[in-house]
């Protein structure tokens, strides 16, 4: 029972080094996101697991494939 994370669901051997399938974004739910400040369309930047509000200059993080969508939660990005 090496493979267990700790909430029980087993991690598949083949996505060593990648994201495990609960913590993928779902790319049509990405599509249906705007931005909680501007309501206007957000750009997904995958490296950094962020979407980006350009006309607000937020970055919403997500995380464990959830976006976080709170204003608060939002890196402020610089000019």
């Amino acid at each position: 029972m090496g493979d267990d994370t700790r909430d029980g669901a087993k991690r598949d051997p083949e996505m060593s080094g990648q994201e495990a399938p609960e913590e993928r974004v779902d790319r049509r739910l990405l599509e249906l996101l705007v931005c909680p400040v501007t309501k206007t369309s957000l750009d997904y930047d995958e490296a950094r697991q962020e979407l980006i509000s350009r006309k607000a200059h937020l970055a919403y993080p997500i995380r464990r494939g959830v976006p976080h969508m709170l204003p608060s939660e939002a890196r402020r990005l610089e000019d």
